[in-house]
């Protein structure tokens, strides 16, 4: 390439000339990136509650089981619990708060704002079976609090509640489910029959349902609703083990009341429940 020169420019106005006339080739090539490094970077947690021995730590193995094997995105699986006896090394372990509840009341402590984990959180309950890709359940309508409408929806057409076995929400939304929880809890509890019937009186607006069919109950939607057998709440079963309708776009099977995943019977449980 010829050297140009222009009468009476120094070198260093020469250098700066050409620099300048090759700059937008280059900086178009190469994007600005601008640094922020207070921002801490968002993360992915799957998170399960474990509160006294109604549930045992196989519960929370399988439900990690299941996670690892049907979620393709960088996350983290982390178990709150006041008793890490026999889980998975591999799950993180955080202590519940110092909270005067029991059982399902401490989902609240998901809602705090100024909880340790601090990213998108997508909740479990441990009665759950997982067995298609789960990976929409982080990516569908992002930055929105989601959650199921309940399964009352089986018989009340257009039902307008809250189930929390499955929700997600960025660390910090809807705070007031928390902070106004702590000022009362001993009376909302007496108060509400569940913790979803509170978090549903102070989440009015900015949410959304995951789609019905995405998460579904097992025992109503799935089995149509069986007869049970003969044994006590808690332990009951049906009376015949079945086959569940699953349709294309259901990921999580959800086990509300009885049976529990580890009465049920049915061959499909046992092949997906481990």
């Amino acid at each position: 390439m010829a050297k140009t020169y222009n009468e009476g420019e120094s070198k260093a106005e020469r250098k700066a000339r050409k620099a300048k006339a090759r700059a937008p080739e280059h900086i178009s090539a190469q994007p600005i990136v601008v640094e922020q490094p207070n921002l801490p970077k968002a993360k992915r947690y799957v998170c399960c509650l474990k509160y006294g021995n109604k549930y045992d730590a196989s519960y929370v193995n399988k439900l990690y089981n299941m996670v690892s094997k049907h979620l393709t995105l960088d996350h983290e699986f982390v178990c709150f619990t006041e008793d890490a006896t026999d889980i998975n090394p591999n799950v993180c372990i955080e202590p519940l708060p110092d909270l005067a509840v029991t059982g399902w009341w401490f989902k609240p402590m998901f809602f705090n704002p100024k909880n340790t984990i601090k990213g998108t959180l997508l909740f479990f309950d441990l009665d759950v079976v997982i067995f298609r890709n789960i990976d929409r359940l982080f990516t569908y309508k992002p930055g929105q609090f989601c959650i199921i409408r309940d399964f009352n929806r089986y018989v009340i057409r257009n039902y307008d509640k809250f189930n929390s076995s499955v929700f997600r929400l960025t660390t910090g939304q809807h705070s007031n489910v928390y902070t106004e929880f702590v000022k009362d809890a001993r009376n909302i509890t007496r108060r509400f029959h569940g913790d979803q019937d509170w978090i549903r009186k102070q989440i009015k607006s900015n949410y959304t349902y995951w789609p019905d069919d995405w998460i579904e109950s097992y025992k109503w939607e799935m089995r149509g609703k069986p007869r049970f057998d003969n044994q006590p709440r808690g332990k009951r079963d049906f009376q015949t083990p079945g086959d569940p309708t699953v349709k294309d776009n259901t990921c999580v099977a959800v086990f509300h009341g009885d049976p529990n995943p580890h009465n049920c019977k049915d061959p499909w449980v046992i092949d997906n429940w481990q």
